[in-house]
């Protein structure tokens, strides 16, 4: 019965962002320039202890280096019941974004977020994590805004039963984002559907504790819609 329902799920998310993938947009981004997006996302937390820290560092462009589109660098606090497998993270992040061109005027984010991180495995070989988050955003010349994240990934190994050393593997995920605020000050409003991202890539793990992705994202905004390419490294210390 889980595995059914987990791929019901997974068969709804697939057609939710493939409908938002097609809808048309108009913006002044060229988006048929493929961005990159470069990523260090990292863990600690002590063997036989329930907390601990994790966070990550993205440099985003535009393009594939150059224009900068956004530097993000988020920590948080984290917390693991010991007779569950949810993981909770209490964290913070500092955002810096810039817009498409040569135009180096940057708009500045603080941001505080919570979550609830839910691992599952389906039969020998399906890792899937389900992710919640709850953000609340301090935007430059914007009022006080909040938003809801869900993320569904899954990672797949090719080789082997498990994601340890030496594995090759697929990961998939989808990400969707939802505005609770529309009014953002000076008469201006933002959609509920801030936006959704979906990705798939190639992965190896180059030891039990460390692993690189090279994959794609499609990135769909209420405006624009445009790919990434994604190079990250994923690090448990």
């Amino acid at each position: 019965m889980t595995r059914q329902l987990t791929l019901h799920f997974f068969r709804v998310w697939i057609t939710v962002a493939a409908t938002l993938i097609v809808t048309p947009t108009l913006a002044q981004v060229d988006e048929n320039k493929t961005g990159a997006w470069y990523m260090y996302l990292w863990s600690l937390a002590e063997e036989g202890s329930n907390t601990g820290f994790q966070g990550d560092i993205q440099h985003r462009n535009w393009d594939l280096g150059g224009d900068l589109e956004q530097l993000l660098i988020r920590g948080g606090l984290t917390w693991k019941p010991r007779s569950e497998r949810v993981q909770y993270t209490f964290g913070a992040a500092h955002i810096s974004s810039e817009p498409f061109g040569p135009s180096g005027d940057a708009t500045r984010e603080k941001r505080l977020y919570q979550e609830a991180v839910i691992p599952q495995r389906v039969g020998q070989k399906l890792f899937l994590t389900h992710r919640f988050r709850f953000e609340q955003r301090w935007v430059d010349d914007q009022d006080f805004r909040t938003r809801l994240r869900y993320f569904f990934g899954l990672n797949l190994p090719l080789n082997q039963d498990t994601l340890g050393a030496g594995a090759t593997y697929l990961a998939f995920y989808n990400e969707l984002f939802v505005n609770l605020n529309q009014n953002i000050g000076d008469n201006r409003r933002v959609d509920h559907f801030d936006r959704n991202r979906l990705y798939l890539a190639f992965g190896y793990s180059l030891r039990d504790n460390l692993r690189i992705q090279l994959g794609y994202m499609h990135q769909q905004t209420d405006t624009i819609g445009k790919g990434q390419m994604q190079l990250s490294f994923v690090h448990s210390m």
